[in-house]
C-alpha cells in the first residue's frame, strides 16, 4: 500500500511542477512553426488544447504534459516484467522522471514526447493484446510521425531474426509508408558528428547512466538474454551512431529508443548489486548516488534556469534563451498599446502566438543589451537585462 502512495506522490509532484513551469517560459520559434506550420497529428492535438484552454502557455504545453505523465505510468507498468521489488520499481520511476531528456520532452512541444509515449505504449501492449491489434496500432504510428520509422526498422530486424516473415514484410511496408509520407534521407559526406551524438546522448541521460545503458545492452547480448525491447533499443542506437558519421541526426527521433531501455539497465544494475556481498557493493552505491546527485542538480538547474542570467556574461548563451523573452515582450508591447509590428522572422512568429500581429506601421529591432537608450523596450530577469529592442513608428506617407 505504501508503494502506491509513493507512486501517486511522485506522479502528482511531477505533474504539479510541470504545470507551474508553463508560466516560466515562452513559446519558441520551433514550437510556433509547429503550431502555425503544415499539418501534423501533433499540431492538431495542440490546436485542440488551445481551443480548450485558450491561446496561452498552459494550452500549448498541456498535451505534452499528458503524454509525459502517461509515459511515466507506462514505464512503471513495464518495469514489472524486469524488476521484482516494489521499491526498485519506484526508484526506476524516480530516475525516469529526473532524466534531462524526459524533463525537456515533458515541457517542449516536439515529437520526442509523442515518440516516447508511443514506444512505451507499444512495449506495454505487446504482451497484453493480440498481434492483429498491435498491427493496427503500428499502422496508426506510421501516419503519425517520421520518428516511428525507426520502430519499424527495429521490429523488422527482430521479426526477421525470429523467423516471422509476414510481420517482417509488414514492418518493411510500414517503414516505406512512413518514409513516403514524411520523407527520409541519408545524405551528406563524413562530417564528424559521431562525438557530438555521444555528447548529446550523455546530456539526455547524464554520462554515467548513458554509459551504463550501453553496457547493459552489451551485457544482455553476451548473456543471450535479448527480447523485443532489447532489439528496439540496440538496433536504433547502432543505427544512430552509424548515421552520425555522415550527418547530424535528430536526437528527438533516436533518443526515445534508448530511453525505453531503462528497465533493462535497472534489471542489470539490481542483479549485479544484489548478487554481491555487502562489503563489495560500495562501487555500485557510489555510482548510483553520484548519478542521482547529477540528475537532481540538472533538474534544479532546469527549474530555476533564470538564475543563470546572474552569472552568464552573454544572455544569448543561456541554454533556454530561445524559450524566454517573447511572452514578457508581448505584455510590454500591449501595455504600450502596440498590437502589431514587423520584426525578424523568428520573433514575429513567437509574438503571433501572444496576439501581436504583423504590420508595417511599427518596426521592432533587437539591439545589444549594453546599447542603452531610455526609449528602448527591455526585458529583464533577476535584475539583468536579457533583451533590448528599439520600437520605431514608420511613416508610410
Amino acid at each position: 500500500m505504501t508503494s502506491k502512495y509513493i507512486f501517486f506522490i511522485l506522479i502528482g509532484v511531477d505533474a504539479l511542477i510541470l504545470f507551474l513551469q508553463t508560466s516560466q517560459i515562452s513559446i519558441s520559434y520551433e514550437e510556433a512553426s509547429l503550431v502555425y506550420g503544415s499539418f501534423s497529428p501533433l499540431q492538431q492535438l495542440i490546436k485542440f488544447s488551445l481551443t480548450l484552454f485558450g491561446n496561452n502557455d498552459l494550452g500549448l504545453r498541456f498535451v505534452m504534459i499528458v503524454f509525459h505523465i502517461s509515459s511515466a505510468i507506462l514505464m512503471y507498468l513495464i518495469s514489472f516484467r524486469y524488476i521484482d521489488e516494489k521499491r526498485d520499481r519506484l526508484w526506476l520511476l524516480f530516475i525516469f522522471l529526473l532524466l534531462p531528456g524526459i524533463v525537456s520532452s515533458a515541457i517542449i512541444v516536439n515529437s520526442a514526447g509523442v515518440i516516447i509515449f508511443g514506444l512505451l505504449l507499444f512495449v506495454y501492449l505487446s504482451e497484453k493484446i493480440a498481434q492483429k491489434y498491435l498491427n493496427i496500432l503500428l499502422l496508426l504510428y506510421s501516419v503519425t510521425d517520421i520518428g516511428f520509422a525507426y520502430l519499424f526498422l527495429g521490429l523488422s530486424v527482430y521479426y526477421f531474426l525470429t523467423k516471422r516473415k509476414i510481420l517482417f514484410i509488414y514492418m518493411i511496408t510500414l517503414y516505406m509508408l512512413t518514409s513516403f509520407l514524411y520523407g527520409f534521407e541519408v545524405t551528406g559526406s563524413p562530417s564528424g558528428h559521431f562525438l557530438d551524438t555521444i555528447g548529446v546522448y550523455s546530456a539526455i541521460f547524464s554520462p554515467i547512466i548513458f554509459i551504463y545503458l550501453f553496457y547493459s545492452l552489451y551485457r544482455k547480448y553476451l548473456l543471450s538474454q535479448v527480447d523485443m525491447l532489447w532489439y528496439l533499443s540496440s538496433i536504433i542506437l547502432i543505427l544512430s551512431l552509424i548515421l552520425s558519421f555522415r550527418q547530424r541526426i535528430p536526437l528527438e527521433h533516436f533518443g526515445p529508443y534508448l530511453i525505453i531501455a531503462l528497465p533493462i539497465a535497472a534489471q542489470s544494475f539490481i542483479s549485479s548489486y544484489r548478487v554481491r556481498l555487502k562489503i563489495f557493493r560500495t562501487p555500485y552505491r557510489v555510482a548510483f548516488i553520484v548519478s542521482l546527485v547529477f540528475l537532481l542538480l540538472n533538474t534544479f538547474v532546469v527549474l530555476f534556469n533564470k538564475e543563470l542570467y546572474r552569472v552568464i556574461e552573454n544572455p544569448r548563451k543561456h541554454f533556454a534563451y530561445e524559450m524566454h523573452v517573447a511572452k514578457e515582450l508581448s505584455e510590454k508591447l500591449k501595455k504600450d498599446k502596440i498590437t502589431c509590428l514587423v520584426t525578424d522572422v523568428k520573433m514575429q512568429e513567437r509574438l503571433r502566438f501572444y496576439g501581436i500581429k504583423k504590420c508595417k506601421s511599427i518596426c521592432l529591432i533587437q539591439k545589444k543589451v549594453n546599447d542603452i537608450n531610455k526609449n528602448d523596450v527591455t526585458i529583464s530577469y533577476k535584475n539583468r537585462v536579457v533583451y533590448r529592442a528599439n520600437v520605431t513608428k514608420i511613416n508610410n506617407l
